[in-house]
């Protein structure tokens, strides 16, 4: 179908969530490299927002999904699932430990992860039910979820919001320490909170977040939807504090493309889910786990990940240049392939995502006028450099506006 009969069709039909899209539709990729329906291509910063870690067209994911979708798609968790079992024990030994449930996405993964806590405490005679977040925070926008997202813009068309949660000054250890009280059974946080602008949590602060729940007796959760799977440079985004989590949640880019969420719990809590007290229709399927073992073993080569952290450095000095010849550039900030660069309020981020899109090339706004990039973790050195000439020659251009 043409673009223009593919929007009449999506008015038509498909409930509008999404707003005004923009005006593209993709047809195919290769490496970092989008193609649309008119002949036009595109360097991708967004990765699907996270998603698609090792691009389009990876020979190992590509396979990895053609031979399971010819064998076999899906079968009950009443079954074992080999694909299932093998991503399970990769992923606990990258973690240094625990056991893992699959689900289908990073909001599943998060409404497990509140489950576990919860449930955690009730088994030891305790109910403590309460889960402390942060302000400006994102975790998903199923019920529960959105509960914990610390937004209210998110979660005031749907209210009643269910119970049990309390939100912190993010970076502000003192908050937190204030903020608990007898009823408190975690503190869930994103050491980089991505959808709220790509804002880095402290060493301070996580570091002490964790003493903290060490100290009080409370599990601590780390949201790695979006910064887990080499987005920072490492495999979990925690590893850049000397933390140990008891709860970790996966998504996005987990699967490069195909969806599938994931909690890993150590200690104690690993072993608080018991048969009936959780579970998922299609979490885990022999497809989007051999999709996410391809991903994770890709990752997990030798030498990946420094390749993927040197990337990093080199898009951040490269938007740091930039703010020292554009005044209206407040702030770089993220590390590895996750970085935000925000703007004053002045200009305009979406018009710069759009600018950016005429030039060919992928980005958003996140936060209140932030620019992320999220390309995929394959992105080449030489990519990088097309987009900082174009956001250069961008940025000279609205400064003469």
């Amino acid at each position: 179908m043409t673009l223009q009969e593919t929007i009449l069709l999506d008015q038509m039909y498909h409930m509008n969530t999404f707003g005004s899209r923009t005006p593209v539709q993709f047809t195919h990729g290769k490496g970092s490299v989008l193609y649309d329906s008119e002949g036009r291509t595109y360097i991708d910063f967004l990765a699907g927002i996270a998603v698609n870690s090792l691009g389009y067209g990876h020979p190992k994911l590509t396979a990895a999904i053609k031979s399971q979708a010819e064998r076999l798609l899906h079968c009950s968790n009443l079954f074992y699932i080999e694909a299932q079992a093998k991503l399970a024990k990769l992923l606990s030994q990258a973690n240094k430990g625990g056991k893992v449930f699959f689900c289908n996405s990073g909001a599943e993964a998060n409404e497990a992860a509140i489950k576990l806590a919860r449930k955690y405490f009730y088994d030891r005679g305790a109910h403590k039910g309460e889960i402390l977040t942060a302000l400006n925070s994102f975790h998903g926008r199923t019920l529960a979820a959105l509960a914990a997202t610390g937004q209210e813009k998110y979660q005031k068309p749907f209210s009643p919001m269910p119970g049990g949660f309390k939100y912190l000054t993010y970076n502000d250890l003192n908050a937190a320490k204030e903020s608990i009280s007898d009823e408190t059974a975690a503190i869930m946080i994103e050491v980089i909170q991505g959808e709220g602008g790509v804002i880095q949590g402290t060493e301070e602060y996580i570091r002490g977040l964790e003493a903290l729940c060490r100290e009080k007796g409370l599990l601590l959760i780390v949201d790695e939807v979006q910064t887990g799977m080499g987005r920072t440079g490492k495999l979990f985004a925690y590893e850049h504090y000397g933390i140990e989590p008891d709860i970790v949640t996966l998504a996005k880019g987990l699967g490069g493309g195909i969806p599938i969420g994931a909690v890993i719990a150590r200690g104690a809590a690993a072993d608080t889910f018991e048969p009936g007290s959780h579970g998922s229709t299609f979490g885990g399927n022999p497809l989007s786990c051999s999709a996410a073992l391809a991903v994770t073993e890709t990752i997990t080569e030798n030498g990946f990940l420094d390749k993927a952290a040197e990337k990093g450095r080199l898009l951040k000095d490269g938007l740091n240049k930039l703010k020292e010849e554009f005044a209206f550039v407040k702030e770089v900030r993220g590390c590895g392939l996750m970085l935000g660069m925000e703007l004053d309020q002045g200009i305009q981020g979406k018009k710069v995502v759009g600018m950016a899109l005429e030039k060919g090339f992928l980005i958003n706004c996140a936060g209140q006028n932030t620019l992320r990039f999220v390309p995929p973790l394959i992105i080449t050195e030489m990519e990088i450099q097309q987009l900082l000439s174009a956001l250069q020659q961008i940025f000279q251009q609205i400064s003469l506006s």
